[in-house]
């Protein structure tokens, strides 16, 4: 039967990962293997200086004291008999668009599959309220789940679908956006007289351009955004080519 690897970056206990989980169950075998706890902005970050703690839940779900890469790494070189069909990071409780997705671990686990030669898919609900209802990104979910089974998709390319809070019922294939959020920073001080800040972001008002994420979504349309794990920009190989011979020189000062 076919098997579905689910992990996220919100915690194995996600109101979003158990709809996902629920959308799948008739369709193919499921193993769960997500962090202990939170992990938003992970990435694709690893953890290398102190042991990944994995716990038994249930049958065939795992929490993993670790990121998201993480999970997908503990998971398929020692958690599962084989490698699964599809790895579906989410549903995360949030939007990923944009440059976003560079601190993303609901995407950063997708990459890591796609990494691994394995169909990803990164989902997320473009909503941070409270009790906010998954419904039809699990629909979306279990669309884009079918249609990859059954099709495939390019070897490491991984999907980024984004679903409105208030889906009208349509769909593009987007690009990624460019940031139109600025990073801003609130300051303030602990009883010890300390320095602390919190991070958190400010939205830039300017165009966006139409074929992107951001413009489907602010269109209450769910965003289908392909991503590639090569990221060379290729015209700089030929425009920057003659930077080598003045790069060797050093070797000869």
């Amino acid at each position: 039967m076919t098997h579905i690897l689910l992990t996220n970056d919100d915690g194995y206990q996600a109101a979003g990962l158990l709809a996902l989980a629920e959308a799948l169950q008739d369709i193919a075998t499921i193993s769960i293997v997500a962090p202990s706890t939170e992990q938003s902005g992970a990435a694709q970050s690893l953890t290398l200086r102190q042991p990944i703690i994995c716990n038994n839940i249930a049958e065939r779900q795992w929490a993993i004291d670790g990121t998201p890469a993480d999970c997908v790494i503990v998971a398929l070189h020692k958690l599962l008999p084989q490698k699964p069909d599809l790895v579906i990071s989410g549903i995360n409780h949030g939007a990923n668009l944009g440059e976003n997705i560079y601190y993303s671990g609901t995407v950063g686990a997708a990459r890591e599959s796609a990494l691994h030669h394995i169909p990803s898919l990164a989902m997320s609900l473009c909503s941070k309220a409270k009790g906010v209802k998954f419904d039809d990104a699990a629909r979306i979910a279990r669309a884009a789940a079918e249609l990859i089974l059954k099709h495939g998709l390019p070897d490491q390319v991984l999907l980024n679908v984004n679903v409105p809070p208030a889906w009208t019922g349509g769909v593009r294939l987007t690009r990624q956006s460019k940031k139109i959020t600025r990073n801003q920073l609130t300051e303030g001080k602990d009883p010890r007289g300390r320095s602390y800040f919190w991070l958190f972001e400010q939205k830039i008002d300017k165009d966006v351009a139409p074929d992107t994420d951001y413009a489907a979504i602010f269109a209450s349309h769910v965003s289908v955004t392909p991503l590639h794990l090569d990221p060379t920009h290729a015209d700089s190989l030929n425009g920057l080519a003659h930077w080598a011979k003045s790069l060797e020189k050093t070797f000869h000062k």
